[in-house]
């Protein structure tokens, strides 16, 4: 199939004008000239299919359930709203049901229906995490580092976990980085921990931030914390959530300058995503919606009920360029999990999971695999 005239995003450059060529659901030839025939995009910005590397749930569904169709119905609406490729995230829970739910995740990996996203790893936040910024992490279950438990539930999934979350301050944190960090992405998050703490995990292997600002201490000018231990350091990357309500604009554009080019956005979506106001359930607790926000019944902001294409266009309004905000929704999400051979970009060889937008972003048109959704 040939596809040409199209402005195509082109990671660290912007929209270029140019087409591709897709075989066997695959970007065969990507070129930077004129061409006559096949599917005219009329001069679309094209964008490679975003990449969610945060998401718990949406559609009345929970990756922690444990429920294939309900897994299912999620990749179909991710996919429907742009999102090509996921890496459903965990919630904190027994050892037993995360095993039950990352099943699920290889299940759908396998046998992906035409029209639902792509699981791109499973990302397992908690149980991990320091009791003082547990968030809306369940207390009961919370636990220490534990690499064991971890690599049982590594290997039962066949290593589609890509993203292991942790606090530093916890007892055995740095032993559990160095061994777990050559199995996968290791992240520090839901945590209280100082600057040299957080250091020592970041020196021990760590590459990555969960949901920057959010479950941590604030950054201080004599006590730069978490943040500024990961600001620093050009291998960490750090989530942002883009919903206007997790994040302040101001916080945002600050976010994008404290991490130049390591800005990997995410939605942090509940099952409340793509559902209307009333109760709902998040790792043994309730959550309520109500007017776009999910809170715990003591008020704790628990996740977000947008999606991530609905966050990209957000930055993008928040003023972050939007060759920066798609690079951030794409391919350093891709890399992060592992899988920037496979998706991420619009380059030969990936799968050719592509959106067709308007100037503004508005979406257009999913196509997966070379073929419309």
């Amino acid at each position: 199939m040939l596809f040409t005239n199209a402005n195509l995003f082109v990671p660290w450059v912007g929209f270029v004008p140019g087409g591709f060529t897709v075989e066997d659901g695959r970007f065969r030839e990507v070129f930077f000239e004129e061409r006559e025939g096949g599917t005219d995009l009329k001069g679309a910005k094209v964008l490679p299919g975003l990449v969610d590397a945060h998401t718990h749930g949406a559609m009345g569904a929970d990756f922690s359930d444990g429920d294939p169709a309900g897994l299912e119905r999620m990749a179909r609406y991710l996919a429907k709203n742009g999102v090509t490729s996921f890496a459903p995230t965990s919630m904190t829970l027994p050892y037993e049901t995360l095993s039950a739910a990352f099943a699920t995740a290889v299940k759908l990996r396998e046998e992906r229906p035409r029209d639902c996203a792509r699981v791109a790893g499973i990302h397992m936040e908690g149980p991990f995490f320091s009791e003082k910024k547990k968030g809306a992490q369940n207390g009961a279950y919370l636990r220490l580092p534990d690499y064991e438990a971890f690599r049982a539930l590594y290997e039962g999934c066949g290593g589609l976990l890509r993203i292991v979350d942790l606090a530093p301050e916890l007892a055995g944190a740095v032993d559990f980085t160095r061994k777990a960090s050559k199995l996968c992405t290791v992240s520090v998050a839901h945590t209280d921990a100082d600057y040299e703490q957080t250091r020592a995990v970041y020196e021990a292997g760590a590459t990555h931030l969960t949901h920057l600002f959010n479950a941590m201490p604030s950054i201080h000018h004599r006590k730069p914390g978490v943040i500024g231990a990961a600001s620093e350091r050009e291998s960490v990357t750090a989530e942002l959530i883009c919903d206007g309500l997790h994040v302040h604009p101001s916080s945002v554009r600050m976010a994008f300058m404290l991490f130049p080019g390591r800005i990997c956005l995410i939605s942090d979506s509940l099952r409340c995503c793509g559902m209307p106001d009333g109760e709902y359930e998040l790792g043994g607790q309730q959550v309520f919606l109500s007017g776009g926000v999910a809170r715990l019944a003591d008020g704790t902001i628990a996740g977000a009920a947008s999606n991530l294409y609905q966050d990209l266009r957000n930055a993008v309004a928040f003023g972050v360029p939007q060759e920066e905000a798609v690079l951030s929704a794409t391919l350093i999400p891709a890399r992060e999990l592992g899988r920037e051979s496979e998706i991420g970009a619009i380059a030969p060889g990936r799968w050719a999971d592509f959106l067709v937008c308007g100037e503004d972003l508005s979406l257009q048109t999913v196509y997966m695999g070379g073929e419309a959704l």
